[in-house]
């Protein structure tokens, strides 16, 4: 059975995005990028809110055809082109973006019925609000988060008011040289 993994980036005090949803926090550097191309490959598909999406949907192809694009991102590039990749959104009009699946209702059945398939895990790329959704319905079975040491005060955060208590099995941990710590819960 595969999980349901959430992957996000955040500040020390819990925000996924700075006021205006950038990543610019991000002490992002060879090691993390190690983490991150590690990550990659438990990915059977990626999974995305609408904004996440369409930031992903809007920016990977174009690598695709950009002369001066390193090798890295060509690689992953081809590999995002490729992959099944699902958006669940209920205002989204379609997901034209190729081998793309748009989920617009039934969020707990058709989350069970993909995790019943199999392959890889599915994996959430950042999208907070598609998070919070996922972690009040508890179908979330892995947490892979990187804590930024950074206090950004304000943000687009992870976990909110809303967010049940729930208690996670830590699985393991690493500090990277820039500070960065990788965290990985179990949430069951």
């Amino acid at each position: 059975m595969r999980k349901l993994v959430l992957f996000a980036h955040i500040s020390l005090d819990g925000f996924a995005g700075d006021i205006a949803g950038g990543l610019r926090f991000l002490s992002y550097n060879e090691e993390l990028q190690q983490f991150a191309d590690e990550l990659v490959k438990t990915v059977g598909a990626p999974v995305y809110g609408k904004n996440t999406y369409q930031l992903m949907a809007g920016y990977w192809p174009t690598v695709l055809d950009d002369p001066n694009a390193d090798k890295h991102s060509l690689d992953h590039a081809r590999w995002v082109q490729q992959i099944p990749k699902i958006v669940f959104s209920t205002t989204l009009p379609s997901a034209d973006w190729n081998n793309t699946t748009l989920i617009k209702d039934n969020l707990v059945e058709e989350v069970n019925t993909l995790k019943q398939q199999p392959g890889k895990d599915l994996v959430i790329f950042g999208s907070p609000g598609l998070a919070k959704s996922l972690m009040n319905l508890g179908l979330i079975d892995e947490y892979k988060l990187t804590l930024h040491p950074v206090i950004l005060g304000a943000g687009i955060n992870l976990f909110d008011n809303n967010t049940p208590m729930s208690k996670l099995k830590l699985l393991e941990s690493k500090t990277l040289g820039s500070g960065v710590v990788t965290l990985h819960y179990s949430a069951r």
